[in-house]
């Protein structure tokens, strides 16, 4: 929901960091690889319920993701690139509950995988529209900067790092906030699922 408004706010800076990254020995795959190495750091921070320390892996993984994209811009989009970044967000996505259940299985456990079970809904029908906007060639005039079509919802990439961030600063709260970010994410799903197919089959002669 909000992607569509910070992102184009987010750009200028972005695209001034990324001009000074713009070096022979750096590339948007190795930023994206470099990423999601510090976002796999939050795991075991999240375990250890060094919370502090896992806020700063889940900053420093968005700012490279970030960074990846504007460097991919600035030389030409690729497949490959697309490819990766989407497969190791998602990872990255998924690791950040699992991360909270294995810092108190007994309080949180039940709530990650309700959680870990939301994300997989969003992100089916995300990828599953994209690859089927690719084929039809649907336009996506809203994320034009993205290399695959970008359907949005009530919770994109900004409310899920919002999330990340609360039950980072206030960890005891984790299954509050993951019951309810799920059934918002559902909520997300539904809308997609319905949408999509009313777009698809639009097209259908």
């Amino acid at each position: 929901m909000l992607d569509r408004h910070l992102h184009p706010r987010l750009k200028p800076a972005l695209n001034r960091l990324a001009s000074v990254l713009d070096k022979p020995g750096v590339s948007p795959d190795g930023l994206t690889l470099v990423g999601f190495a510090v976002g796999v750091l939050a795991l075991p921070f999240l375990a250890l319920g060094w919370y502090a320390a896992a806020l700063m892996a889940i900053a420093l993984n968005r700012l490279l993701d970030g960074l990846d994209g504007a460097l991919a811009r600035r030389r030409g989009l690729s497949d490959a690139g697309g490819f990766l970044d989407i497969a190791l967000d998602f990872l990255f996505y998924a690791l950040v509950p699992f991360g909270f259940a294995l810092a108190a299985p007994a309080e949180n456990a039940l709530a990650a995988a309700w959680l870990l079970f939301a994300f997989i809904g969003t992100g089916s029908s995300f990828l599953a529209f994209a690859a089927l906007a690719a084929k039809h060639n649907i336009d996506n005039p809203g994320y034009a900067h993205k290399s695959f079509y970008y359907i949005g919802g009530l919770t994109e990439g900004t409310e899920t790092i919002a999330l990340f961030v609360l039950c980072c600063l206030f960890p005891a709260h984790f299954a509050t906030f993951a019951w309810t970010f799920g059934a918002l994410c559902w909520l997300t799903t539904t809308t997609r699922i319905w949408s999509g197919y009313a777009t698809l089959k639009s097209l259908t002669p």
